[in-house]
């Protein structure tokens, strides 16, 4: 089912299963499934395809197979016009026999994520200093659900040495509105709120990406671009703190530092 558009959920389909995905995919679709793997399972997997043809076999764009022998392994693959690509094999197995599991296909611009979520989650509200301080280059990756009923969630950018928020993404579920502000000198400054596309729906998976560039941040969410925000706290230095409120459940936040661009972001 993709849940960012609600589009379509299937119930307890006869396996195999073949459906048709309507208006195809697109940057910032998730499919989430839901299942159980049997107790004298060798493998299963599922094929993201270009139709439904046999003879010639259509093109699978993303092959994904978990299997269970030994100490088990999942391999991705692409088929393209009756031959396969190289796989790309992971040995980490977050899948077990006899066990209900939960998988996230994200789709994003140049490739399709599979998470399975774990059930650690993450506290909320949810404060963390920052491995380093902000500078130009910088990323953070916050991984959520937002639950069926929420009325909104808040990520705020901070200094540890003042009240200072450098910046403040608040999206509100039911007017659909992504505000953004900063509060600097004891006040709140002027709301940001346009957006072409209200990224987030109750109950959907997402991954939120915040872009540190030279003159803005850019935000974006489940591989697509979403809004710029340009900085009002000048000292990046001094930001070094993350907190995370609302009605989210917190499954990963990460941060880093490199010197490319921020093509990723949009």
């Amino acid at each position: 089912m993709s849940l960012d558009r609600l589009q379509k959920t299937i119930h307890n389909p006869v396996i195999p299963y073949t459906g048709t995905i309507i208006g195809g995919l697109l940057p910032g679709e998730l499919v989430v499934i839901k299942g159980s793997v049997p107790d004298d399972a060798d493998r299963f997997q599922v094929d993201f395809q270009c139709g439904s043809s046999t003879e010639p076999r259509a093109d699978v764009a993303f092959h994904f197979n978990p299997r269970f022998k030994r100490s088990g392994c999942i391999v991705c693959n692409t088929l393209k016009e009756g031959r396969w690509g190289s796989e790309e094999i992971t040995y980490q197995m977050p899948f077990q026999k006899g066990k209900t599991f939960e998988i996230v296909f994200m789709v994003l611009k140049n490739k399709f994520q599979g998470e399975v979520p774990d059930g650690s989650q993450l506290v909320v509200p949810y404060i963390t200093r920052l491995n380093s301080s902000l500078c130009p280059g910088w990323t953070v990756a916050i991984k959520g659900e937002v639950n069926t009923n929420s009325n909104s969630f808040t990520v705020n950018l901070k200094s540890s040495d003042s009240k200072d928020i450098a910046l403040h993404l608040n999206p509100r579920m039911k007017p659909k509105v992504f505000v953004r502000n900063s509060f600097l000198y004891d006040s709140w400054g002027e709301e940001e709120k346009d957006v072409i596309d209200f990224p987030f729906s109750p109950g959907m998976f997402f991954e939120l990406l915040i872009f540190c560039d030279v003159y803005q941040y850019k935000v974006a969410v489940n591989g697509v671009h979403i809004l710029e925000y340009k900085h009002r706290f000048k000292q990046l230095g001094k930001i070094n703190m993350l907190e995370i409120t609302g009605d989210i459940q917190l499954l990963d936040v990460r941060s880093w530092q490199h010197h490319t661009d921020s093509s990723n972001l949009g």
